[in-house]
């Protein structure tokens, strides 16, 4: 008799793998179902969510999220602008005239005609430079008016012996002369202009001058005064002072002081107007 059971049970025991096999089959396709379920994102309600976070945080109109159609691959979001009416800094608009800012991003005609507006500047700036340095060597004083290339535009940097007397904020006739020249050149571009006072760490202290802060201050004023009165534009221009917080040498010796007391004209490339004020921001609610 025992001999005759132990076949069936050998044949009961090697068909075992089936129920095993079975359950992972059914669980592998449940984990694809929960996968593919996951993946597929109710838009309507995404969008409700996006717009209900946004009045929550104080947004303005709620900008609108397109979905990928495709449940595979990263989301695609497509931000709207928040206000029909918004202006770009810097740029004079008219608010009864609106235009498709959309198209003109989408158009590759208007990207390829900023890089040329850049080159265009660009070369514009390149050609002050040199009209510059021929008029500071012209009348031997290219190491008193020095201009260099930044980042941020054209730096025309003249050593205070070319415009004021030690400790004093007037501009002498010979400065006006060298002022008026420079203006002459200026005026060719439509470019923002900054210009920037500076002075060595020696201290000062006089009834006009209480620091060197105010020193460079009235300095960098009354050179923008001279600039208005030969034909710049006043728009264009602004003043800071910096006293003696932006050194481009060790003050440690005369050769030094005389590098750090300076005027430092600024011809600000087009895409810093962003940075300055605007005349339309006073009309601003």
């Amino acid at each position: 008799m025992r001999r005759n059971r132990e076949p069936e049970a050998e044949k009961e025991n090697s068909e075992r793998w089936l129920l095993t096999y079975s359950d992972l089959i059914t669980l592998l396709m449940i984990f694809f179902v929960v996968l593919y379920s996951m993946s597929k994102v109710d838009a309507d309600r995404f969008q409700a969510i996006a717009e209900s976070l946004n009045k929550a945080l104080g947004g303005g109109i709620p900008a609108k999220m397109e979905m990928a159609d495709s449940p595979a691959g990263p989301t695609i979001f497509t931000t709207g602008n928040p206000s029909s009416n918004s202006t770009v800094p810097g740029k004079d608009t008219d608010p009864d005239n609106t235009t498709n800012a959309d198209a003109d991003n989408t158009n590759g005609e208007n990207i390829n005609s900023g890089q040329g507006n850049s080159e265009a500047e660009t070369m514009s700036i390149e050609g002050i430079k040199a009209k510059l340095d021929k008029f500071a060597a012209d009348n031997g004083i290219q190491t008193k008016l020095v201009s260099s290339m930044e980042e941020r535009g054209l730096v025309v940097s003249i050593q205070e012996t070319l415009l004021f007397e030690s400790g004093s904020a007037d501009i002498n006739a010979k400065a006006r002369d060298i002022l008026r020249n420079i203006s002459t050149v200026l005026a060719s571009a439509p470019n923002q202009i900054r210009v920037e006072g500076h002075t060595d760490n020696v201290p000062i202290h006089t009834p006009q001058f209480p620091s060197n802060w105010e020193l460079s201050v009235i300095r960098a004023t009354n050179v923008v005064q001279i600039l208005q009165n030969e034909g710049i534009r006043p728009g264009r221009l602004s003043a800071a002072g910096y006293g003696e917080y932006r050194p481009i040498a060790l003050n440690d010796n005369d050769e030094g002081h005389g590098k750090n007391r300076r005027i430092d004209l600024i011809i600000l490339r087009s895409k810093y107007d962003i940075t300055e004020p605007t005349k339309t921001a006073a009309s601003r609610p």
